[in-house]
């Protein structure tokens, strides 16, 4: 058995603080992107969430993500309210105390569902917005992050590999984003009125702070001051870079380089690096977020080009996508001369592990749909889901919270 480690300690403390920054920052590259009547509303959905799922987390989310194994399908509760997180925890980072672990873990919890809130800004009820998040961290989040992550998991079981999240935080959020949107409906005047940014400078503060960030969700999720936390901060930043460039040279080719389309590379980079992070090479990670980078490229005009549904801020093509792009591309170019830790993928010889990933991708992608549509229906006949559309014309800061965000 090993023995608390300071350095380790330290490390995942600092990383877990990094996670929770990137909600404040999801907040402030959302909040840019919407329209002025808008921004607090858009930034509140982001903080708030920390407050609930802080709580959900500490009552009785983490018991059942982490809690005794059930079967592969949930955890029990034997850690309700955090009772018996103490001493280190063999099963999974036997060198912090297990509460260290378990807040690391509470940031991603928390950041998951802040992911989704793209998809339905400027027209959910914010009444409705907090039962749906309860519901979904209950319901989505925490059985998915079971089964990927706890000892026992039904994806552990078959050998699916998500070094920090790919599946867990962005494919879950990502394809549950398209659900929420085809399910609240579009915004009124969307496909004839535009909706300008109001402030990109945010979504570039935003951005810049996710990257800051990011390396404490990667590079924390070794759950150790060492060479694979290296390797994950590497592998993070380089695909990040790469993705960034990519869909600059995109966007510059079909009109002129955008600043919010730049930055929304770096995220998409660095959505796609997440499940492979610590099993690849930083050679690996220039391709990894560059091909993500073009496929959220193309999917975005795809998908407003249709205008077949009104995903506000492209949660889909981002992080659902790129998501499940970076869980098949762990598949291909995963490595144990990386990470024994890991498989090799098909380029080194084991072909096996990219089918693994693409089960384990749709394991996620049919339950988290299925499930966000019938909570968000749900909703729609109890509370409602949305807001009038006086309220909506309006703007929600006034209509929601009577607040204005430029006097």
């Amino acid at each position: 058995m090993k023995v608390l480690d300071s350095g380790d300690t330290a490390w995942l403390l600092i990383s877990a603080a990094l996670v929770l920054v990137m909600t404040p920052a999801l907040a402030f590259f959302y909040g840019g992107m919407v329209r002025r009547k808008n921004v607090l509303s858009t930034l509140n959905l982001s903080f708030i969430t920390i407050a609930l799922i802080s709580v959900q987390w500490v009552l009785y989310g983490y018991s059942l993500a982490f809690g005794p194994d059930k079967g592969g399908v949930i955890g029990g509760l034997a850690f309700l309210g955090l009772a018996g997180v103490g001493t280190p925890s063999s099963a999974y980072a036997p060198t912090v105390p297990h509460l260290a672990f378990a807040a690391f873990q509470m940031m991603f919890a928390i950041i998951t569902p802040a992911l989704i809130t793209g998809a339905f800004v400027e027209r959910v009820s914010f009444k409705a917005f907090i039962l749906f998040t309860l519901l979904w961290a209950t319901f989505v989040y925490d059985p998915v992050c079971h089964w990927v992550w706890a000892s026992g998991g039904l994806l552990t079981r078959i050998g699916v590999l998500d070094f920090a999240g790919g599946t867990v935080v962005h494919i879950t959020a990502g394809f549950s984003a398209l659900a929420f949107a085809y399910a609240i409906g579009p915004r009124s005047g969307f496909g004839h009125t535009s909706f300008e940014p109001n402030n990109i400078p945010y979504s570039v503060l935003g951005a810049g702070l996710l990257w800051m960030g990011w390396f404490g969700f990667n590079g924390g999720s070794a759950l150790a001051a060492n060479g694979i936390a290296t390797q994950a901060l590497v592998t993070t930043n380089t695909a990040a870079a790469a993705a960034c460039l990519v869909w600059m040279l995109l966007s510059w080719l079909d009109n002129k380089p955008s600043v919010l389309g730049i930055v929304t590379g770096a995220v998409v980079g660095m959505v796609a690096i997440t499940p492979g992070a610590g099993f690849v090479t930083p050679l690996a990670a220039i391709a990894i977020g560059g091909i993500g980078s073009a496929i959220s490229y193309y999917a975005i005009k795809l998908i407003k080009g249709h205008r077949w549904v009104d995903e506000s801020l492209d949660v889909f093509a981002c992080h659902g996508l790129g998501g499940l792009w970076g869980a098949l591309a762990t598949g291909l170019f995963a490595s144990t001369a990386v990470n024994s830790a890991g498989r090799d993928g098909l380029f080194y010889g084991k072909s096996g592990q990219l089918l693994v990933q693409a089960a384990g991708a749709l394991a996620a992608i049919v339950p988290a749909m299925l499930i966000t549509f019938g909570i968000a229906k749900l909703l729609a006949r109890t509370t409602g889901l949305r807001v009038s559309t006086g309220a909506e014309q309006v703007g929600l800061d006034i209509s929601e919270h009577g607040e204005r965000a430029y006097p």
